[in-house]
């Protein structure tokens, strides 16, 4: 079959919205975009684990402490997931991890600004899950399959998270004076950081519009932007709390929020490396790779061993 009429199947399933599975055929630069974006997001995953690991020893209760070592444990398989399903494009794990470790591919920029305080606890369940969870019940619906299935349980779970970030931000919001204060700092530094999840303005995009053609992204950048601030500027009035935002106000006419203009100065020098915790986070991640080397010999060792051991049991038996 001529790669002309490949290219016509191809699309023909993503208009009738049939999703793309490993073994069909798909264009060299739809397998890029996807092992771009999936590793990009299983990275943000795994490095999303360790701001929030950092409080576990710290949270100000039992029960605290085992809803966040929940959650930090639920990054971690979505991470798993997400490599799993990066894998069914034919690039080991291994190779998308080294990936990470040299630079060459990235992870949310979110994830690179330090928690201050156990508020910042809250603000990440609210506004970063929040954040993500606008960008993945779109991609429930991608095109490729291994991916959109992945995202079904993961959206499920980041929905607790974002209830249990709500809730830490309501508690102090209710409490001392100290505790609200605490709140609304955690808010003011992380609500900007967070605009800046969704990815540059559309204008900038270099991939948006691709991904779009192919299905893989459901809505653009600046579009779950404004859903996503329309959602927040009503939900921080339940906590009595306000977005450091001098111009976000309501547009009548546009029915949406307007707000003010987002540093993609800050943006593009902390995906470049230069965030207060890039080198920090990085640098944890190939420690952790270096010392659980031992793990992944015993384990390759291990079924190395039961496949011996099965295909002798098989030359037995005929």
């Amino acid at each position: 079959m001529q790669i002309h009429d490949l290219e016509k199947i191809f699309l023909d399933k993503i208009e009738r919205e049939i999703k793309i599975e490993p073994r069909d055929w798909m264009p060299d630069a739809y397998r890029k975009t996807l092992v771009r974006q999936i590793s990009q997001h299983a990275h943000s995953e795994i490095v999303g684990m360790l701001p929030e690991g950092n409080w576990i020893s710290r949270a100000p209760s039992l029960k605290r402490k085992a809803i966040l070592i929940a959650k930090v444990q639920d990054e971690a398989g979505h991470g798993l997931y997400l490599y799993s399903a990066t894998e069914t494009l034919g690039t080991s794990r291994e190779e998308t991890i080294n990936d990470l470790h040299s630079g060459k591919a990235k992870y949310s920029s979110i994830f690179n600004y330090p928690t201050l305080t156990w508020a910042d606890m809250g603000a990440i369940g609210w506004l970063v899950d929040g954040a993500a969870i606008m960008n993945q019940v779109m991609l429930c619906r991608t095109s490729y399959g291994p991916y959109a299935r992945a995202m079904v349980r993961i959206c499920k779970e980041e929905s607790f998270h974002q209830r249990q970030g709500f809730d830490i931000l309501y508690t102090l919001s209710k409490g001392s004076r100290e505790q609200k204060d605490m709140c609304q700092d955690a808010i003011n530094r992380w609500w900007w950081p967070s605009l800046m999840m969704f990815g540059p303005k559309d204008s900038d995009s270099t991939h948006s519009d691709q991904s779009m053609k192919w299905k893989v992204k459901r809505m653009t950048n600046d579009e779950l932007r404004q859903r996503f601030i329309d959602m927040i500027a009503e939900q921080v009035k339940v906590l009595g709390m306000i977005l450091p935002d001098p111009n976000l106000k309501w547009n009548e006419s546009g029915k949406h929020y307007d707000f003010g203009e987002i540093n993609w100065g800050e943006f593009w020098n902390v995906v470049k490396g230069n965030g207060p915790c890039n080198k920090q986070r990085i640098a944890a991640r190939k420690k952790a790779w270096e010392e659980g080397a031992w793990v992944r010999d015993a384990a390759a060792a291990y079924a190395e061993k039961r496949k011996a051991k099965a295909q002798k049991t098989e030359l037995e038996a005929a």
